[in-house]
C-alpha cells in the first residue's frame, strides 16, 4: 500500500512539485533563466519583485487542470516524468527480462498498474481479507496485533513507527514513534470552526461514507461509520502536537525503554505491538510526542472497541483507494484533489502509476535515470559550487557582529564537517527480496511496502549507514539532514532552471547556488543550530549568542507574519521560520560566493542586466508559480515553507545590495529601512 519515507527532521527545499514540455528544457540557458518576455516591467521591483520578474509568465501559465499549482519545479518534475516513462517503455520492450531481475520488476509493477480492466474487476476484493480480520477483532490484544500488522504493510493507523538516528547519539539507529492517525491535513481542520474549515469537515464525512458504501455498506451504515471516524480522529487531534510544537527538537526527543513506555501509555499493548512488528526487544525508543501517546492510552479505554474497528477499516480503505477500482480512485480525488486543493482533474493514469513505481523502486529506476540523463561534468561543477559556497559562508561567520568567538569556532567546525552528496548514492539499494508479479497491482504495492518496512525495521539497534539517501536521484528537491550533518542534491534538480552547465555564473549562483546556501543554512537555522558537527542534539551555543539569535529570528518572523495573501490570509512566521532563515542565508551566501568567483573583475552585462541583477532575477525565476486559492490556503496552514511569492518578496529586501541593483526607494511597498533589515547569517 502507501510507501511512506519518514524523515521528520530532514529539511527540504520544498514540499511538493508537480508539468511542461520537453522543448522548454532544451532552450538555451540564458534565455531560459532570464527571459524578459516573462517579466512585467509595469510593476516596480520595490512594490512586488515577484511580479516584476514573473508577472507575464504567471498570466501566460494558468494552473493546468491536473495540478493545484504550477511553476518552475513543476516544469522540471514533468520533464523528469517523461524521461522516466521513456526508460520504462524501453524496459517494457524487453520481453525476455529474467524473472527476479530489476527490469522484470520495474516492467511488471508499471504494467500491472496500467491494467485497469483487471484492477476494476478486482474492485474492493483486494482488501476484503484485511477488512474481515478487522471485523473479527474481539478484544484489545487483537486490536494491538492488527495495528502492528497494518504498520508492517505500509498502512498507518494511530501513529508511525520507523527507525531513525538517535538524535543524541547520531551514529546509532533506534526505534521511533511519531503521532499520526488523521485523515485531514492538520489538527486545525478538526478543532477550528470557521466556515471554510467546517465545509471541509462536512465534505470529509461524505467522502468517508462514500468509501464505506463502495465497499458494500448501506447508506445508513456508511453515514454512521463516517461520524464515528470523525469523532475518533477529532479526539486524536485534541491530544496531537501542533505543527509548531513539532518544530521543537527538544520537546520531541523522549528516549525511553519499553517498560517506561508501558507506564506512560498503559492501555495500549506495546509489548504485543512490538512482538508482532517483528521487534520483540526494541531497545531504546524515542516517543516523539508524549502528550499524544499518553492521550492514545486514555482513548483506548474511553472509545468502544467497535468504534476502533470502524476506524481501522477506514484507514485501510483510505490508504488503498488510489490503487483500487475507478470508483475508489475518483472518490479520493474528489476530496483530496478537488475539495482540498482545487484540482480540476486527475493526472493521467500513467503519471500516477509511474509515481507509485518510482516510490516503490526509486533507486532501481534512479540508477537507470542518472546513467542516461546526468552527465559526470554536472557533478564536478556542483562540487566546485559547493566549495565556493562553503568558503563564502565561513567568511560570513567570521565577520558576524552578534556571535562570540567561541561559538564562531564551533560553527566553522560544523560548516567544515558538512557532508555533501550530489546526484546519486555511491551504493545502490538491493531489490532482490522484492517480489513483483505481472497481474496484481495492489499486491505488488503491498509487497513493496512490506519490503520497505523490513528494510527500515532491520536498522534498529545498528549503526547509521551514512551512505544512504533520503531521496531518490530523480527527485526534484534537495535537503539537509541534521543528524548526519549532510546536504543532498539529487540529480533531478540539477537541471535548468536550477543548474545549467552552460549558463553564466550569475544565473547559476542565483538558482542552484542559493539552493546550496539554503541547505547549508539549515544546519544553522532555529532547529539545525541545535545539532553539533557530529549530528547530535547538543547545545553548543553560549546563552548570550542564543538570545541574540532568537531576537533576530523574531524580527524575521514579524516580516513574514505581516505578509498577506488572498486578501486576508497571513504567512505564519513561526511555522515557516526554518525555511525563511535558510532562504535569507542562502541568498546572502550565494551572492558573496558569486562576488568571490569574479576575483575582483566586473562581468559585462548580458541582455542589458548586470551580473548582480541577473543573480536576483534568476533567484526569483526559480520560484515562479501559479497556484489555486484552495491549495494556497491549505499550504498556509500546513506547510513549513512560505509561499513562493513571499520567498521572493521578503529575503532580497533585507540585503542592502539589492536596493542599489534595482533602484528601490523609500515609499515603495516592500521597502525596509536600513536599520530594520534582518541580517542573521
Amino acid at each position: 500500500m502507501k510507501k511512506i519515507l519518514f524523515v521528520p527532521l530532514a529539511l527540504a527545499l520544498l514540499w511538493a512539485v508537480g508539468a511542461c514540455n520537453q522543448q522548454q528544457k532544451k532552450q538555451t540557458s540564458m534565455n531560459e533563466a532570464i527571459n524578459p518576455a516573462n517579466m512585467d516591467t509595469n510593476v516596480l521591483p520595490g512594490n512586488n519583485f515577484y511580479e516584476y520578474v514573473n508577472g507575464t509568465w504567471i498570466k501566460d501559465h494558468p494552473v493546468p487542470p491536473e495540478y493545484s499549482s504550477y511553476g518552475a519545479f513543476t516544469v522540471l518534475y514533468e520533464n523528469n516524468q517523461k524521461e522516466l516513462k521513456d526508460l520504462i517503455d524501453e524496459i517494457s520492450k524487453k520481453k525476455d527480462a529474467p524473472m527476479g531481475s530489476v527490469d522484470q520488476k520495474i516492467r511488471d509493477l508499471f504494467n500491472s498498474g496500467m491494467d485497469t480492466a483487471r484492477i476494476n474487476a478486482l474492485g474492493a476484493s483486494v482488501i476484503d481479507p484485511e477488512l474481515k480480520t478487522i471485523q473479527n477483532i474481539k478484544n484489545q490484544k487483537q486490536l494491538d496485533v492488527e495495528v502492528a500488522k497494518l504498520h508492517a504493510t505500509g498502512v498507518h493507523p494511530l501513529f508511525y513507527f520507523y527507525a531513525g538516528a538517535d538524535e543524541k547519539n547520531s551514529s546509532m539507529e533506534i526505534a521511533n514513534l511519531h503521532q499520526g492517525g488523521l485523515g485531514l491535513p492538520d489538527v486545525d481542520y478538526y478543532l477550528k470552526n470557521d466556515a471554510p474549515i467546517k465545509k471541509i469537515r462536512e465534505a470529509y464525512v461524505q467522502y468517508i461514507a462514500k468509501l464505506f458504501e463502495l465497499k458494500g455498506d448501506s447508506e445508513k451504515q456508511a453515514q454512521k461509520a463516517a461520524q464515528q471516524v470523525l469523532e475518533l480522529e477529532t479526539q486524536l487531534a485534541k491530544v496531537s502536537f501542533t505543527r509548531l510544537e513539532r518544530r521543537n527538537p527538544e520537546k520531541n526527543y523522549n528516549k525511553m525503554s519499553l517498560a517506561k513506555l508501558e507506564k506512560i501509555s498503559p492501555d495500549f499493548g506495546w509489548a504485543t505491538y512490538f512482538t508482532n512488528l517483528g521487534l520483540k526487544n526494541p531497545g531504546d525508543i524515542n516517543v516523539s510526542q508524549l502528550r499524544f501517546f499518553k492521550g492514545v492510552s486514555k482513548l483506548m479505554k474511553e472509545i468502544p472497541l467497535s468504534q476502533w474497528k470502524t476506524y481501522l477499516e477506514w484507514t485501510v480503505l483510505n490508504d488503498a483507494a488510489p490503487y483500487m477500482s475507478e470508483p475508489f480512485v475518483q472518490a479520493q480525488f474528489d476530496f483530496y484533489g478537488k475539495t482540498l486543493s482545487g484540482q480540476q482533474q486527475m493526472r493521467p493514469r500513467w503519471k500516477r502509476v509511474l509515481g507509485a513505481t518510482s516510490g516503490s523502486m526509486g533507486e532501481a529506476l534512479g540508477k537507470l535515470y542518472v546513467a542516461k540523463y546526468f552527465p559526470p561534468e554536472s557533478k564536478q561543477r556542483m562540487l566546485t559550487l559547493v566549495s565556493n559556497l562553503r568558503a563564502a559562508f565561513a567568511a560570513r561567520i567570521k565577520k558576524l557582529d552578534w556571535m562570540s568567538e567561541g561559538t564562531k569556532e564551533k560553527a566553522l567546525a560544523k560548516l567544515e564537517a558538512i557532508t555533501v552528496k550530489i546526484g546519486y548514492p555511491d551504493k545502490w539499494r538491493d531489490y532482490s527480496d522484492l517480489k513483483i508479479v505481472p497481474d496484481n497491482y495492489f499486491q505488488n504495492l503491498e509487497n513493496a511496502s512490506k519490503f520497505a518496512f523490513e528494510f527500515n525495521l532491520n536498522k534498529v539497534g545498528k549503526p547509521v549507514d551514512k551512505t544512504e539517501w533520503g531521496m531518490t536521484p530523480q527527485t526534484v528537491n534537495a535537503y539537509y539532514n541534521p543528524s548526519n550533518n549532510e546536504i543532498v542534491f539529487p540529480a533531478g534538480i540539477l537541471q535548468p532552471p536550477f543548474f545549467n552547465k552552460d549558463a553564466d555564473d550569475a544565473v547559476n549562483y542565483g538558482a542552484i547556488g542559493v539552493v546550496i546556501g539554503h541547505e547549508m543554512t539549515h544546519g544553522f537555522d532555529d532547529q539545525g543550530r541545535k545539532y553539533d558537527k557530529e549530528g547530535n542534539m547538543n547545545d553548543w551555543w553560549t546563552k548570550e549568542d542564543a538570545e541574540r539569535f532568537a531576537k533576530k529570528t523574531a524580527e524575521l518572523a514579524k516580516e513574514y507574519d505581516h505578509y498577506t495573501l488572498l486578501d486576508s490570509l497571513h504567512v505564519n512566521g513561526d511555522l515557516t521560520m526554518g525555511e525563511n532563515i535558510a532562504d535569507l542565508g542562502g541568498l546572502n551566501i550565494a551572492h558573496d560566493a558569486l562576488l568571490r568567483s569574479y576575483d575582483g573583475k566586473t562581468p559585462k552585462p548580458i541582455q542589458g542586466f548586470t551580473a548582480d541583477q541577473r543573480f536576483f532575477l534568476s533567484y526569483a525565476t526559480i520560484w515562479r508559480q501559479s497556484i489555486r486559492p484552495k491549495e494556497l490556503a491549505k499550504r498556509l496552514k500546513t506547510d513549513v515553507h512560505s509561499p513562493a511569492e513571499a520567498r521572493v518578496n521578503i529575503p532580497p529586501f533585507n540585503m542592502d545590495v539589492f536596493y542599489k541593483d534595482f533602484a528601490i526607494k523609500p515609499g515603495e511597498k516592500l521597502y525596509i529601512a536600513p536599520d530594520n533589515r534582518v541580517k542573521i547569517w
